[in-house]
């Protein structure tokens, strides 16, 4: 992928205290960057700076190898923001509120109406295009907020916790949306407080604390590298015809032990050792009844990096 924005020795403080520290971080073409963090981590802050809303003491901030200046219009006209706080007109209609958005973007005319058309229709707000906001469901008022931020067709879309205290049809909508602009070339960025949400969409992910960036990766390289053990639990005929100790002897085996009636076997990530576990079984005659490989999942990687609930 190649470097659409650039981010490089960012800092931020607010009354003396640092919330940004020397943070560098690239934006690749086409990808899902989903941002991760406990509250306090700086994301929002982090969003706020590319987004223009804040300024900061130091670093720099690139787009396409070109520096961005404080007020950078040109780099703003190519952005879409969905605020972590529904930014609508509540008194007009959900037609009016994308035309006012998008004429904020140069839109006019013929392409102003046809570009809000497509939105409403990519929000699944096509029949409700008249009726005024203040009618509108919070996951309907979510759905409208992503449509005026893709209306103008931007190449970065920035997306702080859209799905924040909405149904499940409209999170599904939105999740569902987000891969389809990705699938249309859009390059996205996303926070979210749902380890979920970041399983199902991410191409790759930051973790932040403190202010700083302390990983980042893909989720299976996150896994691996930071929860380097995955277990085996194996269900067989006969738990008093297995002998415990062979299972040490296999390379990456860690712990072996019987739970709830189970063989449970913890090994390393990188090691391919299955066919021997399961040969040790074959020749004491015990019969494999059922096989389950369990990973670690993204929340298991937070708290081992952070040593904190995402929601602290």
């Amino acid at each position: 992928m190649s470097e659409i924005i650039n981010v490089k020795n960012l800092e931020k403080s607010y009354k003396g205290n640092k919330v940004i520290k020397d943070m560098s971080f690239e934006v690749n073409k086409g990808e899902i960057l989903c941002i991760l963090g406990p509250n306090g981590a700086g994301k929002s802050t982090t969003i706020n700076i590319l987004t223009g809303a804040l300024g900061y003491e130091a670093g720099c901030i690139f787009y396409k190898n070109r520096k961005i200046e404080k007020e950078d219009r040109d780099f703003k006209q190519i952005l879409g923001i969905v605020p972590q706080n529904i930014s609508l007109y509540e008194d007009i209609s959900a037609e009016k509120n994308l035309k006012f958005f998008s004429s904020l973007y140069g839109l006019k005319g013929k392409e102003l109406k046809e570009r809000a058309a497509e939105a409403l229709e990519f929000a699944g707000l096509t029949e409700r295009a008249k009726d005024k906001v203040n009618t509108f469901s919070g996951g309907m008022k979510r759905r409208l907020n992503i449509a005026c931020a893709i209306a103008h067709h931007p190449e970065v879309l920035i997306m702080d916790e859209p799905t924040v205290g909405i149904d499940p049809q409209s999170r599904n909508h939105i999740l569902s949306s987000v891969k389809k602009m990705r699938e249309k070339g859009m390059t996205i960025i996303y926070t979210t407080h749902y380890m979920e949400e970041v399983e199902e969409i991410s191409t790759r992910i930051i973790i932040m604390d403190k202010g700083q960036i302390i990983a980042t990766g893909t989720k299976e390289k996150l896994k691996e590298e930071v929860v380097n053990h995955k277990r085996f639990i194996i269900e067989v005929d006969a738990l008093d015809r297995v002998n415990l100790e062979e299972f040490y002897n296999v390379e990456g085996v860690k712990d072996v032990s019987i739970e709830a009636g189970k063989l449970e076997i913890n090994t390393l990530t990188g090691v391919e050792n299955l066919d021997k576990l399961i040969s040790i079984l074959v020749n004491s005659s015990t019969r494999i009844n059922n096989l389950t490989c369990e990973t670690a999942s993204l929340e298991t990687v937070f708290l081992n990096l952070t040593g904190k609930n995402l929601r602290d």
